[in-house]
Formats: structure tokens, sequence, C-alpha cells
């Protein structure tokens, strides 16, 4: 069954704050993975594939880039599982 968008969020909140130590309930919707959370590209590469592994998903790396916001990966991850 798919994740709801709420739990594919707190999903992801979870990756970024083990690979960071962000903490989990700052990472929200809205904020940028980059200018909101400074996060670089290796540790984005790294929050990618645990992401692909939590909620078995496959994300190419052509569409990393377009991942600006926690959103649009929300919203990456949603249609990939349906």
């Amino acid at each position: 069954m798919a994740l709801t968008n709420e739990e594919i969020l707190a999903g992801l909140a979870e990756l970024v704050n083990e690979e960071t130590g962000i903490a989990a309930d700052t990472v929200t919707a809205d904020k940028s993975f980059t200018d909101d959370l400074d996060i670089d590209s290796i540790s984005m590469m790294t929050i990618v594939v645990n992401a692909e592994s939590k909620f078995d998903v496959e994300i190419p790396d052509s569409e990393v880039e377009n991942l600006k916001t926690v959103q649009d990966a929300v919203s990456f991850i949603a249609a990939a599982q349906a």
C-alpha cells in the first residue's frame, strides 16, 4: 500500500536527520534541501539512496537535480509508488 504524503515526509525527515543531524521536525515540505537545510550533493546522494531503499522506489540520477525542495521529493516518491 502506498504511503501518504505525511508518512513520506516523516520518513524523509528521519533520513535527513540520520545523514545531517538536522532535527527531523525542522524538515518541512516547503524547505529547500540546499538553501534552507544546507545539504550538500554528497549528503543528498546518500539521502536519495536511503530513500530508495526505505520507500522501495527508484530515483534516477537525472531526477535528483529536480528535487529542489522536500515537497519535490515527497511528490516524486508518492508518484513512484503508484
